[in-house]
Formats: structure tokens, sequence, C-alpha cells
């Protein structure tokens, strides 16, 4: 690895850490956690600011900067007292000076079009308020898109040329139909023209001499797709599935950011100026494969960030996850202590290479592989002893568990069931065993607008059809709303039995009106229908992805909290063992808070306390994988179980650690392997179709997926299935004497961990993300 390009920082840094050679087309910086990604970023920048005091800069938006922003803050805030000179030393940063940012052009990278600026979700207002106002900059010095301001056919508003938000590109190409059409084909000439001029605008500045972006679940940097040319520049254009699927979360939900275009700079923007220091950062194991696609694939369209192979000063920063994929980090993996997993996973991922089943599997074929070759003592019996780890791993997975106290838990509702359910329905069988579920957040940002107000229609449906009679009992609206909870999920499960489905949307609005009652401390029907008009009214006047009013965040956690209790009275389990923890970090802004203990932990140590389970259930995604509600969830559950601990004697507790749709563990990491029986595919999806309403549509779904996630799980417990197949055989599940591994046409896989283990994994996960 040359390090003649390397800033002086930087050359510091990568020297600290002994890498003498990277196997790489772009260089690349692995930190060793989230926070110290954006830290290192942020010192980076400030030293390329202080070099280049009125250089053009281009800043991301999004979740990714988060730390970026928030140690550039404390870094110019503390530059010259105690707290900042111990980073800076401890960094190697000595510069002549504080840098002044106030000289930087700064260009805004992307935006949705069209979509007011005001608007907390557009990027026009998190440019002016993290980078502008929180960094200090010049506003006459920048390069904005702001929707308001591009100019269209006839001077008018994009409110008038495109009222419904949507605009048609294909009117560049094909003849205008309507007057409306019309009005729309010039003014998106005009958008196009405003889009020259965006560009003309930056390389009359000479182009970007500092650039900082994400990268995409589809490989993308700024807005450039998969497929995107490398000569683009600025320009309005349509997104694919995979953008779509993250933008859903900021525009209020997929049937939005399906519909709505985006303005990007282009890859030859980015690259223009050839002394351009482009930085892409990434965090999380989930970002390995599109990280290794740019930085060991020759240049191509497919691998938009590939584009920066021509930068001389070119950077991915990358967390240990985000660089797992790469052929320097396999190297280094399986170059330290070996350890059984290693061997199940090179055997593992040498018959996925060679698409080949373990019984043709040669000897040589092991010697000729450049890490099962490196398996200690390698011979004939290393494949069967492999096969018979795995096959151990399904014997766990099979047992029969008696006498338990599960406590399962759940980040969001539907993340037990998704990573879970196959298991848990099995040990629900066994009625010496007790279970309780608990949701750790109210999931409130999971359910559109939309939804609400046609179940709020609903209610006044039935109101006025005298259908929901319980407003009628005397003490109804004083006591009566808190009782008979357990009757709403009868209720509403008996019609699902009948196939009723007004009669199903009866049931959730009898749920809906005790949620009204309780949260607005409603008196009487007529002050009911008044709030359920209101909220009505609120909501449609509510922009798409706006943060709602914390009452109207209780009635949709609320809604949620319903559907979790659906589940799993379908098995009996009654709505007092369905727990709703609704944790306060869960706020629904851009950056949310870290758990505290009295506010966040104490609660779920209290369930401990009252409970005392045998078994604890988690979500366990890696670094920065998965929302990151996982992970805050998880260091609240780690802490109260650390508390605990000092409490009672937990030598023969075991945790359950799952994943689901967001990522997956490779078969080597898992403990215990659960068979998947077509029946049990089927109950997984009717059971999240028929109870999980708000999100049978997939308002928001995975990037991996356009449906259900339910959907999503069956296919990764199948592909997991095939994998295992091709280590055992496909006869060894249709000729197995077992009837549930003959059954079997998916697997489940999830570790399984004693008290310390799971402690000791918690914390090295909190070290990975902690650190500010």
């Amino acid at each position: 690895m040359k390090l003649e390009n390397f800033s002086k920082f930087e050359s510091q840094f990568v020297t600290r850490q002994g890498i003498q050679q990277q196997n790489s087309r772009i260089p690349y910086v692995i930190v060793d956690n989230f926070p110290q990604l954006g830290l290192v970023t942020a010192l980076r920048f400030l030293e390329w600011a202080h070099d280049n005091p009125d250089g053009v800069i281009s800043l991301p938006t999004g979740k990714t900067p988060e730390y970026f922003i928030r140690w550039t803050q404390f870094l110019l805030k503390n530059w010259n007292n105690d707290k900042g000179k111990k980073i800076l030393d401890e960094y190697g940063m000595h510069l002549s000076k504080k840098p002044d940012l106030s000289g930087l052009h700064f260009v805004q990278i992307d935006e949705f079009y069209p979509i007011n600026p005001e608007q907390r979700n557009s990027f026009y207002n998190y440019v002016n308020k993290f980078y502008i106002k929180g960094f200090g900059l010049n506003p006459a010095k920048a390069i904005l898109i702001n929707a308001e301001e591009i100019p269209l056919y006839n001077n008018r508003s994009y409110q008038e040329v495109f009222p419904d938000l949507k605009v048609d590109l294909s009117l560049r190409y094909r003849e205008a139909k309507t007057q409306q059409e019309r009005c729309q084909k010039n003014s998106i000439f005009k958008i196009d023209e405003w889009c020259t001029n965006y560009e003309e605008k930056i390389m009359a500045l000479g182009g970007i001499g500092f650039f900082l972006g994400g990268i995409g679940p589809d490989g993308h940097i700024a807005f450039n797709i998969k497929g995107s040319d490398h000569f683009s520049t600025t320009r309005l254009i349509e997104t694919n599935f995979e953008t779509q699927a993250v933008a859903a979360g900021d525009l209020g939900g997929i049937d939005v950011s399906k519909n709505r275009l985006v303005i990007t700079i282009g890859l030859r923007t980015i690259t223009y100026n050839p002394e351009a220091v482009a930085i892409i950062f990434a965090a999380g194991e989930a970002k390995a494969e599109v990280v290794k696609n740019a930085l060991e694939n020759e240049p191509s369209n497919q691998y938009p960030a590939s584009v920066l192979q021509k930068l001389k000063n070119a950077r991915f920063y990358l967390t240990k996850g985000a660089a797992a994929q790469l052929q320097d980090s396999v190297d280094a993996y399986y170059s330290g202590e070996w350890s059984k997993e290693k061997t199940e996973r090179a055997v593992l991922e040498l018959l996925k290479k060679l698409n080949k089943y373990a019984h043709h599997l040669t000897i040589d074929d092991l010697k000729n592989d450049p890490y099962c070759s490196r398996i200690p003592d390698l011979d004939e019996k290393t494949v069967p002893r492999v096969i018979g780890n795995i096959k151990n791993k399904l014997a766990k997975g099979m047992r029969k568990e008696e006498e338990q106290r599960y406590y399962h838990t759940g980040p969001h509702h539907d993340d037990i069931m998704l990573g879970l359910m196959p298991y848990v329905t099995h040990q629900l069988r066994q009625a010496t065993n007790t279970f309780d579920f608990s949701i750790l957040t109210s999931g409130f940002t999971a359910v559109t607008n939309r939804f609400i107000i046609n179940a709020l229609r609903d209610i006044l449906f039935f109101l006025e059809k005298d259908e929901i009679q319980m407003i009628h009992y005397p003490d109804f609206y004083q006591t009566g709303f808190k009782y008979k909870w357990d009757k709403d999920v009868s209720h509403f499960l008996g019609k699902v039995a009948s196939g009723e489905p007004i009669e199903r949307r009866r049931g959730l609005s009898h749920r809906l009106v005790r949620a009204i009652v309780d949260i607005y401390s409603v008196k009487k029907t007529e002050e009911l229908i008044l709030r359920i008009k209101e909220i009505i009214h609120i909501l449609e006047n509510s922009y798409d992805g706006e943060k709602n009013a914390p009452d109207i965040q209780k009635f949709k956690g609320m809604l949620r909290e319903f559907e979790e209790e659906l589940v799993w009275a379908h098995f009996g389990v009654r709505v007092e063992n369905v727990h709703h923890l609704r944790l306060g970090f869960y706020t629904g802004d851009i950056f949310t808070e870290q758990p505290d203990r009295s506010r966040d932990v104490m609660p779920i140590l209290e369930q401990l306390r009252a409970l005392k389970p045998t078994v604890i259930s988690l979500a366990l995604d890696p670094e920065g994988s998965g929302p990151d509600t996982h992970y805050k969830v998880l260091q609240a559950i780690a802490e109260a179980v650390r508390m605990w601990q000092k409490e009672e004697d937990l030598s023969k507790l075991r945790i359950i650690g799952y994943r689901n749709v967001w990522y997956r563990f490779h078969p080597s990491e898992a403990d215990v392997i659960v068979p998947v029986s077509l029946n049990s595919l089927a109950i997984l999806d009717e059971t999240f179709t028929d109870c999980y309403l708000s999100q049978v549509e997939a308002p928001f779904p995975s990037y991996l997926l356009d449906g259900k996630f339910s959907t999503l799980a069956q296919q990764i417990w199948i592909e997991q299935m095939k994998h295992i197949q091709l280590l055992l055989g496909k006869n060894f599940f249709y000729e197995n004497p077992s009837p549930r591994i003959r059954a079997a046409h998916g697997l489940l896989f999830f570790k399984e961990m004693d008290i310390n283990t799971f402690l000791q994994q918690a914390r090295e996960l909190e070290k990975s993300m902690e650190g500010f």
C-alpha cells in the first residue's frame, strides 16, 4: 500500500495500526467502531479544511453522518481546551490553528423532488440545520437544492404543476396529451436546465474539493444508483427499489418514495476535480458486499462507487464489519488462531463456491482451497466432523424443553415472530413451559398516517351504525374501557376464523376506541367522535414522513401493541403475558437518544425480577447492521441482566440471540438449527398477514424484497436450508427417521449463550458502537 497520497493525519493513523499492504483498488482505513468512524472522518475533514480554507465541500445526509457531525462540532467547540486537545494529541492532529469553516463553499449532494424545503425530512432542511448552522458555514457560499426556487413553466409552483407530487419523466420523450401534461413537460425541461446550471456553478468553483458520502444497499453514492453512467452530471432521475426502500423511512412509506424523484449530483460531478478528496464511509456488515464490489472490481456502472478509483485521494473509511468481505479481511480472519467455527465456515463456503455436495468433495478440493488448506490436521475425517457438528446443532433445535420460563423480547413488534416463530411455537406446546413476550419500543414509526386515517374512518362508520356497543355501558368512559382487552383479541381472531373481513375491521375499531379514550381521557361519545375527526384532520394536513405529536405516536404504538397480542393469542397466550415497555429513547427523531438507566433499563429489570425467566431471547445483530433500535435495546437488556446478576444466581440462565430480516447468521456462527416445515412457513405468513394489519402492504420494506417481511423471512429460511443441504445432502432430510427433519423445507439459525458469554458479546458490540 502506497502512503504518498495519504494526508499526514491518515498516514499516522494507518501506520499506528501497523497496516503494511492492501489488496484493493481504492485505499481504505478501518476503525474499531461506529463513533470512531465519525471521529476519524471529522479529523480528516478538519485537516483538509485547515489546508483549504476557501475550498468546496459536499457532505452527506441521513443517519450515517451522526457521529461525524457530533465530533466535528465537539472538536470545533473544544479545540483549545483540555477535552479537545486530548483527542487531537491522541490522533496526532497538530495543526497551526483551529480551522475556520466560514470560508468554505458548500454543495448540497441531492434532494427529493418535489419536496417542501421546510419539511424536517427534506435534505435542504438537514444541511441547513446540521452543516450551515451547525458548522458555522457561510450561507452565501452554499449551493443548495431548494425545490421552491427551481423555476417551472410560466413561473408556476411545483404544487400547481405536479399537484399529486408525481413527476412523469416519460414526458421528456413522449407527446403530452393534455394541457396539464404540456405544462409538466415544459417544466421538466426547465428542471433539466436548472440542473445544468447547478452543475456549471460547481464547475466554476473548480469542482468539489472534499466529498464525503455514504454508500447505499445497491452501491449508490449520492443518488447515483446501480447502473449510473460514470460520466453523469447533476440531473433529475428516478430511483430503484433498493433506494426507495431505504428512503421510505424518510418519506412516510414506500408508496411515497416509489413516486418521488430525486435531484442528484452525478458521478462526474464528484470526480471532476482530479485533486478531490473523496471519502465513502460505511458501518456494519450489511454494507460489506457493496464495499467489496466497489473496492475489488474494475470500474463498472454496476458499482457506482468504483468511479472513485480514478481519484488518487479517494478513500473508504470503514468499520470492521463493513470491511468484513474484503479479501484482506477474509485472509486476516483465517490467519488468526484457529477454531471449530473457522473449520465449519471454510468447508461450508467451499461447498457453496464449488456448488458441490459434501459427499462429492475430495481431499484435493480441501487442500487446493486457500482457507480449507489451513485447517489443522486436515484429512478425510475433516468434513465428517463438520457434518457431525451441524447435526448436533440440529439436534439442539429439536430438543423438548420442559418447565422453562421464557422471556422473549423484541425491539419492535414482529421481531420475535420473524426471528424465532418456528422455535417458539414448538415450545409453546409443552404445558409445563410458561411464556412472556415483551416488546421494548412503541413501534409507531412503522405505521403510516394513511393507515390510521382509514382505521379512524372505520370507527366513525361503526359508531354511526351503532355497532360498537361497549360505549353504551354506563361506566365505559370512566373505567370500563380498561377491561376486556382479551375480548377484543378473541373477537378479532374469531372473525379471522370465520372469514369476515368487515367484522375484523370492527374488532380493530373496538381496540382503537379503548386507546383513544385512554390517551385523551374521553368522557362521552360526542367527545369521542370529535376527537377522531380532529386526529383525521391533523393527519390529513401532515406531510408524509412528518414526526407525529406524542399523542398520535402513542396511538400508533397502541395499534402495534394490539397486533402483537393477536399474534401470540393464536397460541393461547393471554394479553397479560404480552408486555409493552415503550422505552423512552425511541422518539422518532433522526438521531435517537442513547438508553438511560432509570428510564430504559429499570423497566426491564423490574420484569426480570417479577418473572424470573430461565430463558431470555433477544435480537442479536452485528455492529451497525440492523436498525439502531436493535442495538440500543440489546444494551438496555444487557445492563438489566448485569444488574439482576448481582441479586440472583443466574448460572443456569440461557440467552437466545436471534436475527431476522435485517441480517442473518452464518451456519458456523449459530449454535442451534431449527427445522422449519411447510406448515411453519404457512403459519408464519398467515399469522403475519392476519395480525400485523399495518404491515401487510409493507409500507417500510427491506431493500431485499418488495413485499412483506414474512415473505422475506421465509426466503431466508429456505436459502439457509439449501446451504446446509450441500453439506448434509438432500437425502439426509427426506430419508431421515425424524418426522420433523423429513418435513423440513427451511432452517432457522440462532445462538444460545450462558450469561457470561452473552454479557461479553454485548460488551464487544457496545465497544463497536460506543465511544463518544
